[in-house]
């Protein structure tokens, strides 16, 4: 299974700028993903037998590749699908995810996964869940086709969730501070959008 999705991926190494503010030196190009999404079919099929071992009601991502694989789930599990819309502050201020305001009344109370293509800081995934926090729904598993580096499990161990997930990378990341790649002089990229 962690070979279908790793096979559907193009990596590039460098130096990359994360929307979360870190520094890394992996970039995945995740658009690639949904260009044949019967591809990803099996490791949806299995992400979304985990994620219903956690008695869910309802699946929220956020966009862009996570509002994908919520939906997959969420057909397949013929569950609710929500969706967490990036925000982002003027004068290139912190990036936070909001639910449409249609959708806030309709996650109160409710058990949710919490799901992305990739967690890599969390910083996607952490404002989904905290979006749904203000929302008053009850966040119970994480799940993600990809996990890089440790950060995504120290995340989840953060609130206390389950975190399911078919495939593992490795991966550095950094607060700029501390970036080594800055200390050596390499060009930061962001390829944030």
């Amino acid at each position: 299974m962690e070979g279908t999705v790793l096979g559907l991926l193009a990596t590039r190494s460098g130096h990359f700028l994360y929307e979360s503010g870190h520094h890394g030196d992996r970039w995945l190009d995740l658009d690639a993903l949904w260009t044949r999404p019967a591809r990803l079919r099996p490791a949806l099929v299995e992400l979304g037998r985990r994620l219903a071992g956690h008695d869910i009601d309802g699946i929220c991502g956020p966009l862009m590749g996570g509002a994908f694989v919520a939906l997959a789930l969420a057909v397949e599990l013929d569950l609710p699908c929500f969706v967490a819309e990036r925000i982002v502050e003027p004068g290139n201020g912190p990036v936070r995810y909001a639910l449409p305001a249609a959708l806030r009344e309709q996650v109160r109370g409710r058990r949710l996964a919490v799901v992305d293509d990739a967690i890599t800081a969390g910083s996607a995934t952490g404002g989904t869940v905290a979006a749904l926090d203000a929302a008053g729904a009850i966040t119970v598993a994480i799940g993600a086709l990809l996990t890089l580096g440790e950060r995504p499990h120290a995340l989840a161990t953060a609130r206390g969730v389950p975190l399911e997930s078919i495939a593992r990378l490795p991966s550095n990341l950094w607060l700029p501070a501390d970036c080594p790649l800055c200390r050596d002089g390499i060009l930061l990229e962001s390829l944030v959008r």
